[in-house]
């Protein structure tokens, strides 16, 4: 399964509504600007959002989207599924084989644990391994 450039991109405009949630409104130009992304393309990635209820927009002068509900209550699964379609390798429904089906309906199952499991606010609160706390040790 490969997650085009609408999911990615959707991700992100999320991640950045996310990022500013309880500071008012973020425009998308301002989110295209900041991330290299075309404005143009965050425009038709951002109705399907709104559509869904995911986001609110906000008209006037200082005007842009905010998100419905908390970082915490939106999942990259909401997100993905939303513009993406549903998470699936392959059409199993057609698969005869008892075994490759069943294999089929774990990558799906696994793929779509990972991503309802991680909020948007894991997302802009990740540290990995570089970026974990640590401690500097002169000798």
């Amino acid at each position: 399964m490969k997650i085009s450039t609408k999911g990615r991109y959707g991700l992100t405009i999320m991640m950045e509504l996310a990022a500013n949630f309880g500071e008012g409104p973020t425009s998308l130009k301002s989110i295209a600007e900041k991330n290299g992304l075309s404005e143009h393309y965050l425009e038709q990635l951002i109705a399907p959002l709104r559509n869904a209820g995911l986001v609110k927009s906000v008209r006037g002068a200082y005007g842009g989207y905010v998100l419905s509900k908390s970082p915490d209550e939106v999942t990259s699964g909401d997100v993905i599924r939303i513009l993406e379609g549903p998470i699936s390798p392959v059409d199993f429904t057609e698969e005869d084989d008892p075994a490759k089906r069943d294999l089929w309906l774990r990558i799906r199952d696994s793929i779509a644990e990972v991503l309802d499991s991680t909020s948007l606010s894991d997302l802009i609160n990740y540290k990995g391994e570089n970026e974990a706390d640590s401690y500097m040790f002169y000798i």
